[in-house]
């Protein structure tokens, strides 16, 4: 009875994740530039602004769809495009990292879109101080 739950919950898994990936397959491909793929926050206070915003620009032809942006840290997505971005478009991702935790960053976003690669990691650096450092 096991196995055959187990069976179950992998079939399952399996054809939702093959939905999901053609789904994502199913628009055709552009290319995106960012400004930057890393946010350095550098040294600051604890209790700071946590808000940075990623910049980029649809550089291929066709529109450019964000479908999802998956956050590993103690980071919010404030602010995303909602619509596809037309070929020459610029759009902006603003995230807000917790700065009420003392230590380094080094944090991962990844952004999900209808690119070659399907995904683009967007990294957080920096360093959060005590405050009166």
């Amino acid at each position: 009875m096991k196995n055959l739950l187990l069976i179950i919950l992998f079939t399952g898994l399996f054809f939702t994740g093959a939905q999901a990936q053609e789904a994502i397959g199913n628009d055709p491909t552009t290319t995106v530039e960012f400004e930057s793929t890393t946010m350095d926050y550098g040294k600051i206070e604890k209790g700071s602004n946590g808000i940075r915003t990623f910049t980029f620009k649809n550089t291929g032809n066709y529109p450019l769809k964000i479908y999802k942006i998956y956050s590993s840290c103690n980071c919010n997505i404030h602010s995303k495009p909602e619509a596809p971005l037309a070929p020459g478009a610029i759009g902006e991702i603003k995230v807000t990292y917790d700065t009420k935790k003392v230590g380094p960053i080094v944090k991962t976003i990844t952004v999900y879109a209808n690119i070659a690669k399907k995904m683009i990691p967007l990294r957080l650096k920096g360093e959060i101080l005590p405050n009166n450092y």
